[in-house]
């Protein structure tokens, strides 16, 4: 469900240069955003490294990318 939110015009624009860089939407931008720092306020001793990797592997996963790991 889409919902319309006011955000500064300085969120705007950095989101719309990381978008480029990143080739997401400015949205999709802002989403990424929020996903990252809500990880990294339920989780504060975690580096935003570990966050990104977590949400990449739940994304793989959710894709059906699956593999056995392997210990050792």
């Amino acid at each position: 469900m889409a919902t319309a939110v006011r955000i500064s015009k300085e969120l705007v624009s950095e989101a719309k240069k990381y978008s480029r860089i990143d080739h997401r939407s400015v949205t999709g931008q802002i989403e990424h955003w929020a996903r990252i720092g809500k990880c990294a306020e339920e989780n504060p001793d975690l580096t935003y490294s570990l966050i990104k990797e977590i949400l990449i592997g739940i994304e793989e996963l959710e894709q059906g990318e699956r593999s056995e790991y392997k210990f050792g």
